[in-house]
């Protein structure tokens, strides 16, 4: 990936992607990865043309992320997207499906976490999402 890769707070991240629509940026798409058990990176892809500027937004699974699809209002449905198959929440979504984007019982386990985040007994560790759907 080339470009600038500015990394952003939750308390910052709607300032900057403000700032990239008024620096003549256009949202591209959202990239999620799960970095360990507790945290997540979420990358906001951006272009102008034909330059990369990315915003690296690294968080606890448990936090909630505020939405910038009141300013990127395409951002709506990747962040539903990110919900859903990670099992995040955002705040303040233009458009918010709760977990009900992909209807598939297997995708509302968060199937792209190799770490599950739902609650469960403390003393039962939680399952790998791959092991429920039948994968190696």
């Amino acid at each position: 990936m080339q470009g600038d890769i500015i990394a952003v707070g939750p308390e910052t991240l709607v300032r900057e992607a403000a700032q990239a629509k008024v620096d003549g940026y256009r949202l591209v798409t959202l990239s999620c990865v799960e970095l360990d058990a507790e945290t997540v990176d979420i990358l906001y892809h951006f272009d102008k043309d034909l330059t990369l500027k990315h915003l690296r937004l690294t968080v606890p699974k448990g936090t909630p992320v505020p939405s910038i699809s009141a300013v990127h209002w395409a951002a709506f449905l990747a962040e539903n997207e990110i919900q859903d198959l990670f099992g995040l929440h955002f705040t303040g979504l233009a458009v918010d499906y709760e977990g009900t984007l992909y209807l598939e019982d297997e995708v509302r386990r968060t199937p792209f976490c190799r770490y599950s985040i739902r609650q469960s007994d403390k003393n039962t560790p939680a399952p790998d999402a791959r092991q429920e759907m039948g994968e190696n």
